[in-house]
């Protein structure tokens, strides 16, 4: 008896850009027609050099800010029919700076969205010393102190224990690693890939960094000058004749033979 084939899974949006465009009050565009998914579970990355766009991409999704044309949508709806907080609470948020709040000690900022959504001081003290421990923190050592009295490594750890403890189904991370040292980078993006295969959750990160969104996405959205210029596998950017993903790659190819000892 042979055995029955299963179907396979459906993939399912969670986020998704529709004709989106941004304007600045003087009516410069920063975002032009942007058309995007992204699916459950997946890790999308946003690639492109400064002013492409990606920032305001990322703050559209959370209704920082809302398009000037076109939608963006979340879970199947419209951003503009959310409530900001309520979908905000949905989407945990990590920046390059943290945005630690220098007078709480480590326990209270990651426990502030718990304690805003009614949970015990007992409850909101038991979820930040179980992120604390998912992020590589000791929570005996580090519960008490103060962000000034933390490592650049240690803030951003602490940035991205706090994005999750309210368990968002989404995260969204702008530049999280940029202002780190070499190495301590390197060691939180493979943390980060261990933390992002155990979670699950749908992630959108953004980078300028080629070697970050190889390493970290699932997918890559290239942008430019405000235009989505493609949507590629690892793979398929680094074997694309686009010409703004060529050069990326013929950066990073020559990057490599730098650090293996050949010219560059």
């Amino acid at each position: 008896m042979s055995k029955a084939v299963e179907a396979p899974k459906a993939v399912e949006t969670v986020i998704e850009f529709r004709d989106a465009g941004f304007l600045l009050p003087n009516g410069q565009p920063l975002l032009t027609k942007i058309n995007l998914k992204v699916s459950r579970g997946e890790t999308l990355v946003l690639l492109g050099r400064s002013g492409a766009g990606k920032t305001t991409a990322l703050r559209l999704i959370n209704r920082l800010a809302d398009p000037s044309d076109g939608e963006v949508r979340v879970e199947g709806r419209r951003t503009t029919e959310w409530n900001p907080i309520e979908l905000r609470r949905h989407i945990g948020y990590v920046i390059q700076e943290t945005g630690l709040f220098p007078h709480y000690t480590v326990e209270k900022n990651v426990a502030l969205v718990p304690r805003l959504e009614g949970s015990t001081a007992a409850r909101a003290r038991a979820r930040s010393e179980e992120l604390l421990q998912l992020v590589g923190l000791d929570p005996g050592l580090f519960l008490r102190r103060y962000p000034h009295e933390l490592s650049g490594g240690q803030r951003q750890r602490v940035g991205v224990a706090r994005a999750l403890a309210a368990d968002p189904p989404i995260l969204l991370m702008d530049e999280p690693f940029g202002a780190l040292d070499p190495l301590t980078r390197a060691e939180i993006r493979q943390e980060f890939q261990g933390l992002q295969q155990r979670l699950e959750k749908t992630i959108v990160l953004v980078t300028h960094d080629t070697g970050e969104a190889l390493l970290l996405g699932t997918r890559i959205a290239l942008m430019e000058a405000g235009e989505l210029r493609g949507v590629f596998s690892p793979r398929e950017f680094m074997e694309s004749n686009e010409p703004v993903a060529a050069a990326y790659s013929a950066q990073l190819r020559a990057l490599e033979r730098f650090d293996s000892g050949g010219k560059p």
